[in-house]
């Protein structure tokens, strides 16, 4: 009977996927606000139908009560937060938040799966993290100070960077985690925000000569700490993103085709040098014929995957435990071979539509200091995406970067959660400008008509 269910569950989870990533991109055509409404009150159904039906799964195989206490406060925490959040600001992408919450359904379903303990940590941190989060919008409109801050964000961002240096434990061969007082976190994950905020400061403004060289030099320190620290997936991201930004700001392709030049040079100096590098590039050039040793965890990768076809086992049916790092770095894999490549594919679609939102927001700002930092923050979510799918897929190196809001990994999601929120402040700044030029025009038309009427 379970397998029966599970297997119905199975094609009817992939239709209702289907339909939800359909109104990601639907909404953007959209003009009527009603209608807009309507379509997001339908994507809150559909995915907590879908958290519904994977639960159902989970508990049919468990057979544990903790389960269904785990299902309840996870239903609990979602109604309650999205109400709040619709609430709270009611300018703000719907989308966005409805995105946000789905993908950390996604994310708590599977590592309810894989690991019950690690899924009931993931779910305390990401509590905590939308309940802090709920300031950041509010922060990022009222606070206006926060675009003169370019050197104070560089140094602080180097001190997070840092600190793995003095308070360093080494994960997976690379020294990248802090410990303190028990507690683990990734540095370059916070990092990450701040070195958005520190180059869109420094930027935004004065794009000349010494500017550049500046802003230039304090970015390759954070990148060489981190390649450094082994942390190759967030040097790559931090060097992908400012020279993005880079050319936002300067219009001028000369400096991001020096920066690429930069970067390519340093990549093969780091392929001589660095044997973690060296490996890495190996194990993806020929993961069948290093199975044993750095290709172990791609071929995995890519059976789990190829096994799953388009459809999936199934919940419970797959092997994800013949997955290394399935629960941070391998995490598509495991969706993929349970949950099928057609959910997988929907999957990075929804991601996609976030993206395309942050892009979308990004654009329409008039502010350069905001419209940077928008940017940013786009391409370094847009890119770890990048990293982890096209890692797990064969596509590219693989670099050790998680997949937002549904790998297992504390800071990794706190941070994510911050970057929509400071997003969703950006766009409530946005709202605010169109309301206030509304405004004057509305006013500008009624002058217009008492000096009508008076003449």
């Amino acid at each position: 009977m379970v397998n029966v269910i599970t297997q119905l569950f199975k094609y009817m989870v992939a239709l209702i996927m289907a339909i939800y990533t359909i109104r990601c991109f639907t909404v953007f055509s959209v003009k009527k606000e009603k209608k807009k409404r309507r379509i997001y009150r339908s994507q809150n159904f559909l995915m907590l139908l879908i958290h519904f039906m994977l639960y159902t799964i989970i508990f049919l195989n468990e057979k544990s009560m903790y389960v269904l206490v785990f299902y309840g406060a996870q239903l609990c925490f979602f109604i309650v937060a999205l109400f709040m959040y619709n609430n709270i600001y009611r300018n703000a992408s719907r989308l966005l938040i409805n995105n946000m919450f789905f993908l950390m359904m996604i994310g708590f379903v599977m590592l309810t799966r894989l690991d019950m303990t690690l899924a009931v940590k993931q779910f305390l941190i990401a509590v905590a993290s939308v309940a802090f989060s709920l300031a950041v919008p509010v922060i990022v409109e009222k606070v206006g100070f926060l675009s003169r801050l370019g050197i104070v964000y560089g140094i602080l961002g180097l001190g997070v960077v840092g600190s793995v240096f003095i308070f360093g434990t080494k994960v997976y061969g690379a020294t990248n985690w802090v410990s303190i007082a028990g507690i683990g976190f990734q540095p370059s994950e916070l990092a990450k925000i701040i070195f958005v905020f520190f180059v869109a400061a420094m930027l935004y403004k004065n794009t000349s000569l010494k500017q550049i060289i500046i802003t230039s030099v304090i970015a390759a320190v954070h990148v060489l700490m981190l390649v450094v620290e082994k942390d190759l997936g967030a040097a790559v991201i931090f060097f992908v993103t400012y020279i993005v930004m880079l050319y936002v700001a300067s219009r001028r392709v000369m400096w991001p085709l020096l920066g690429l030049a930069a970067g390519s040079g340093a990549s093969v100096v780091a392929y001589h040098l660095f044997d973690h590098v060296k490996r890495r590039v190996i194990a993806w050039k020929d993961p069948w014929g290093n199975y044993n040793d750095a290709g172990y965890q791609i071929a995995q990768s890519l059976f789990a995957i190829g096994t799953g076809g388009w459809f999936g086992m199934g919940l419970y049916q797959g092997m994800p435990k013949d997955i290394p790092v399935r629960e941070s770095d391998f995490i598509f894999a495991v969706i993929a071979e349970e949950l099928g490549g057609f959910f997988a594919i929907c999957l990075i679609l929804v991601f996609m539509s976030c993206f395309i939102m942050f892009i979308n927001i990004s654009l329409r700002l008039t502010n350069n200091f905001y419209k940077l930092l928008a940017i940013g923050l786009s391409i370094a979510y847009g890119f770890q995406l990048f990293l982890c799918i096209g890692g797990g897929i064969k596509f590219i190196p693989h670099t050790g970067v998680t997949l937002p809001l549904i790998s297992y990994g504390g800071s990794s999601i706190l941070s994510t959660i911050i970057v929509f929120a400071v997003i969703q402040g950006l766009y409530l700044l946005k709202q605010k400008e169109v309301k206030q030029i509304e405004e004057k025009r509305r006013e500008s038309e009624q002058r217009q008509r008492l000096d009508q009427t008076h003449l």
